[in-house]
């Protein structure tokens, strides 16, 4: 048994055909259907840049692995220096800083 059970037919004129299109690549879709189906039931789509996402990502692994490196070390010599520590916490700085610009976007969306 099909899940969508009524259809629509639409005409658009060409001038709407490129702007749905080009909306459609700002969202970053290229199924028509699925995005007309979200727009009409919603009215909404929500594009968002991950880059800062993926930036964070890849400071925590960084800094994830900078750790465990750091463990190893201080259970092989039972010593922690100075310098690793200012490291971690630098590293824990940029993530929380970029954490925080990332949430400034999120609560900007309407």
């Amino acid at each position: 048994m099909r899940e969508y059970t009524y259809k629509l037919l639409m005409r658009f004129r060409p001038e709407e055909h490129e702007a749905i299109k080009r909306r459609m690549k700002e969202a970053g879709t290229s199924n028509m259907t699925a995005y007309i189906r979200k727009m009409a039931v919603d009215g909404l789509v929500i594009q968002m840049d991950l880059s800062d996402l993926k930036e964070i990502s890849r400071i925590l692994r960084i800094s994830s692995n900078n750790l465990n490196q750091y463990v190893k070390k201080a259970n092989e010599t039972g010593n922690i220096y100075l310098e690793d520590i200012k490291e971690l916490r630098e590293q824990q700085r940029v993530v929380i800083e970029l954490m925080e610009k990332f949430f400034l976007k999120l609560s900007t969306i309407d």
